[in-house]
């Protein structure tokens, strides 16, 4: 139970903060951390197929995970806020930065 007030909590710091900092429609770069098995990447860059997204992949050191960077325009920070939220329901284990 307390982790979704942490996640509520952290979603209405991260709205805030992005409305203080930007003028929207904005761009926004969205990272993430996964473990290079499997296809998580794949998992990732589904959830923003067709949004004209930039999408950039790079091995840890010793390949054990991939950071996940996008880049694209996003309408609102509540636009933001529900990528992550898709990114997290539908990719196991992954790490939003």
């Amino acid at each position: 139970m307390s982790t979704d007030k942490n996640k509520d909590e952290f979603y209405d710091k991260l709205r805030s903060q992005l409305y203080a900092t930007a003028s929207w429609p904005s761009e926004y770069l969205y990272k993430f951390i996964v473990v290079s098995e499997g296809d998580k990447v794949q998992q990732i860059a589904s959830v923003f197929d067709n949004m004209g997204a930039v999408i950039k992949t790079k091995a840890s050191k010793n390949g054990k995970y991939t950071s996940v960077s996008i880049n694209l325009q996003m309408a609102t920070p509540e636009s933001v806020i529900e990528k992550y939220k898709e990114v997290a329901d539908n990719v196991e284990g992954v790490i939003s930065l």
